[in-house]
């Protein structure tokens, strides 16, 4: 039995958990491209944004590249507060993605 996190969308095919990262990371990439102040990490924030969106568009990324991209991205543009609510945003849809395994 799937739960609802894992149930497709209707006549999609995609996982719901997908499209939710792909929403995010859109919005997020919308708001840091008309955001106004320049700052130095910015073109990192850019790729690893696109990065994530590629990921979400290959179907189902891997976890711990997922978690790796949010925390250079958190990174880079923590201090805007201007974008914290989509950066949040981000983090959330990744985190329906579960844990990464842990290792022994």
């Amino acid at each position: 039995m799937r739960s609802v996190g894992q149930e497709r969308l209707a006549g999609s095919g995609e996982d719901p958990r997908v499209a939710e990262l792909r929403t995010a990371v859109s919005r997020l990439r919308r708001e840091l491209a008309g955001h106004p102040v320049e700052f130095p990490d910015r073109g990192i924030a850019e790729d690893e944004l696109a990065a994530l969106d590629a990921m979400a568009a290959g179907g189902m990324p891997e976890i711990p590249r997922l978690r790796r991209s949010l925390l250079l991205v958190a990174g880079a543009i923590g201090s805007v507060s201007a974008l914290a609510p989509r950066l949040r945003e981000v983090r959330i849809a990744i985190e329906l993605f579960g844990e990464p395994p842990r290792h022994p």
